[in-house]
């Protein structure tokens, strides 16, 4: 399956590749938040060929699905573009991400950044690569960590709580990074270029990919609450290497 995942992914991703005129074709759905010609096309493409190939596994795309109850059995979660802001602007910085979750659990995912060429991908209890070759999260504090995070722009009075947060964190860390994409940012934790990621709203299919790929590689991803993050709801996200996570939730940043 991981590798008809990843093949799914490579021939996607061709769409994004060969985009013209993108913000010509791009829409609205909310304050901030855009949809372009190629997410529905990137999508409605990963949906039809998995449903040849796994007919009975449920679909949930973040341009289609309204309905993110937990599936008892099994499902795909995609992001058919996740940094959709930055592929409007050719900022070759955008990701299709999918996850395969069996009874609430995700047990595989793949996160590919078309423009590097670079695929992200884990199964539950056999590690997390990067094209092939394993991958771990870094073992550095937060005195010396790159902390990546999203500013939920979607919902202004996030943005005000991010920016306390950063204002807190700053003077502890080497430095910070804001991307667009959280799927590649919580990628980027776990191959080491990222010590620590968060986001006060993120929804499923921004994360559930990632998450398995970061717990493989040896770090951790969870809710405010230090929980594992819902897969039917949005959510806060908060991941790191162990030593940079705990030291984070130890100076309570978060309030």
């Amino acid at each position: 399956m991981l590798k008809d995942i990843i093949l799914t992914l490579k021939e996607a991703s061709k769409i994004m590749l060969n985009a013209t005129d993108i913000q010509n074709k791009t829409e609205m759905k909310g304050s901030r938040n855009f949809v372009t010609e190629y997410d529905k096309k990137v999508q409605n493409f990963i949906q039809q060929r998995l449903a040849k190939l796994f007919p009975d596994v449920v679909f949930i795309g973040e341009e289609t699905s309204d309905n993110l109850s937990p599936y008892e059995h099994k499902c795909f979660i995609c992001d058919p573009i996740d940094g959709t802001a930055n592929f409007r602007r050719s900022y070759k910085y955008s990701a299709i991400s999918l996850a395969y979750v069996e009874y609430g659990k995700v047990v595989m995912g793949a996160v590919l950044n078309p423009y590097l060429n670079e695929v992200f991908f884990a199964q539950k209890g056999k590690g997390a690569y990067l094209n092939g070759q394993r991958i771990f999260v870094s073992k550095n504090n937060l005195a010396n960590s790159l902390v990546a995070f999203g500013t939920s722009p979607y919902y202004p009075n996030l943005c005000n709580k991010t920016t306390e947060v950063l204002q807190k964190l700053m003077p502890d860390i080497e430095d910070i990074r804001r991307t667009g994409s959280a799927a590649l940012d919580l990628c980027y934790v776990a191959c080491g270029r990222n010590d620590l990621f968060f986001e006060l709203n993120l929804f499923p299919w921004d994360f559930a990919a990632a998450a398995i790929i970061i717990e493989e590689a040896g770090g951790i991803i969870t809710n405010h609450k230090k929980e594992s993050p819902a897969l039917n709801r949005r959510t806060p996200i908060f991941a790191g290497n162990k030593i940079a996570y705990n030291e984070f939730f130890d100076k309570n940043y978060i309030i």
